[in-house]
């Protein structure tokens, strides 16, 4: 993951989660209907950080995975919580109102 991080993202250490969209554009600026789209991209798990993750927060590495897998989901749909505090919490609400679901 460390790698990973470095390569594509120009970040040292490790993480929990990547996204790598298959799509330039979810908006329909591409003339492809947003239905149409069938890959959106991979999401990679750091099976061991989410290991850790879950015995910190004292909850079961697949809730944990959950978790990730759909924060890793959104930014393939294109939620970033880096962008600002109001993007941030738009996606962490988000990410619990998909989780709720589960």
């Amino acid at each position: 993951m460390a790698l990973l991080n470095r390569q594509y993202r120009k970040r040292e250490g490790a993480t929990d989660v990547l996204s790598f969209s298959m799509q330039e554009s979810l908006d329909g600026d591409d003339d492809t209907p947003l239905f149409e789209t069938v890959m959106l991209g991979d999401v990679v798990i750091s099976v061991d950080t989410a290991s850790r993750d879950a015995k910190e927060l004292g909850q079961s590495f697949e809730k944990t995975v959950d978790r990730l897998l759909v924060h890793g989901i959104l930014h393939l749909v294109g939620y970033d919580h880096e962008t600002s505090q109001k993007d941030s919490e738009r996606m962490m609400d988000e990410e619990e109102r998909l989780l709720a679901q589960i």
